[in-house]
């Protein structure tokens, strides 16, 4: 019954979900995360199935008690953001029910990370992207100027010659964060799960890389504006840009962990001499 529930809920918002967020750039790496953590999830279950139990009932109806009206009031409202994460956490609640708690514990890596497929807030992407877009318009000005390029700007506004730009949500790393935080968190995982420290150091890496990558492609956005006209660069080679860059963002970070761990294993992880031996 609770299956069956949960297709009735899970379906229509998932076929939202594609429709609006999936269709943009901001939502690309959702189908790419799906199958991934579906993949991940079936690999990790096979070493801790025998561990399964199902959960206390009055548990399971609770939370269910709780989630179900909101899911049914995000739908009508028709705000993906919320309907997509309150049917995930219908979704895990029906899970737990199946397999109890310790599962879900050890779980708990593929379930964070298939939450990935769902966009975020639009509050919390507006709290996020303001200081990143300003913060890149005037790193961009300010290198351009150093060139000797007739540039000013306001803002997120940027003037440029007779052009006028404005760096939006897209240009301003937050999407690029997400999709290289989805992608390198499952790289990371997979390459160095064992090794939480060295793995969480990476992750730190992860918005500082998007950042610059970002910035970067802001710059080549402003001079394919000034030098080829605003037709040109808000076209195919708006979107390419924005391929290239997060290409060259995940090949970073996959530098980064070769070029980092012979350095943690030689300085971070090498045993202490015992100070009684000298």
């Amino acid at each position: 019954m609770l299956l069956a529930g949960l297709l009735l809920f899970a379906v229509p918002t998932m076929i939202f979900v594609v429709q609006q967020s999936w269709s943009g750039e901001e939502g690309a790496h959702g189908p790419i995360v799906l199958l991934t953590g579906l993949w991940l999830l079936h690999r990790r279950w096979r070493e801790v199935s025998d561990l399964a139990a199902p959960a206390p009932s009055r548990n399971v109806w609770s939370l269910l008690a709780m989630l179900v009206p909101l899911q049914i009031f995000a739908r009508i409202t028709q705000i993906v953001e919320i309907e997509g994460y309150l049917m995930y956490a219908a979704v895990l609640v029906v899970l737990y029910s199946i397999v109890g708690l310790e599962v879900m514990k050890r779980l708990w890596f593929p379930l964070f990370y298939l939450a990935f497929i769902f966009p975020p807030p639009d509050t919390l992407v507006a709290f996020i992207t303001v200081p990143m877009k300003i913060w890149l318009s005037e790193a961009a000005i300010w290198f351009l100027t150093l060139l000797g390029y007739p540039i000013g700007g306001e803002g997120v506004r940027i003037y440029i010659g007779q052009y006028e730009l404005l760096v939006a949500a897209a240009c301003s790393g937050i999407n690029s964060i997400i999709s290289l935080s989805a992608i390198s968190l499952f790289y990371i995982y997979m390459r160095h799960q064992a090794r939480w420290r060295y793995a969480f150091l990476l992750v730190l890496l992860i918005v500082p890389v998007a950042l610059i990558a970002n910035f970067f492609r802001v710059l080549i956005l402003i001079l394919l504006t000034y030098h080829a006209g605003e037709a040109a660069a808000q076209g195919f080679l708006h979107n390419f840009a924005g391929i290239v860059m997060f290409a060259i963002a995940l090949a970073t970070i996959f530098a980064l962990d070769l070029v980092l761990k012979p350095l943690w294993d030689r300085y971070a992880e090498t045993p202490k001499p015992d100070a009684a031996n000298g």
